[in-house]
């Protein structure tokens, strides 16, 4: 009985550290478009964070948004394709419950 309590002490721990995703309301604007409308948002304990459209796509195809913080108030944002084309938005800085970047907006709420 210890041995398997120990051989699923990985698995317990990894399971507890999977964050799980819960509806929200995005907002998403873009140089050339913008999207407003219910979204999965999954959250990592240093406050980055994922979002999904419950339906459709983000502007440009975009299947999914992360925001990675880098420092308080900083974060790196990133899209991914329906494609698997992984591009890099830029750099964004907090405002609210928006990321706010050069040409485009991240809103969470």
């Amino acid at each position: 009985m210890r041995k398997l309590v120990f051989a699923l002490a990985p698995l317990v721990l990894f399971a507890a550290s999977v964050a799980e995703a819960r509806p929200a309301r995005c907002v998403i604007t873009t140089a050339d478009d913008s999207w407003e409308g219910a979204c999965d948002f999954q959250a990592e304990s240093d406050g980055s964070f994922a979002i999904s459209p419950m339906s459709g796509a983000f502007p440009g195809g975009v299947s999914d948004i992360t925001v990675s913080i880098t420092e308080p108030g900083v974060a790196e944002v990133r899209g991914l394709t329906s494609r698997g084309v992984n591009s890099r938005w830029g750099e964004a800085r907090r405002d609210g419950a928006c990321w706010v970047g050069e040409d485009f907006s991240v809103c969470a709420y």
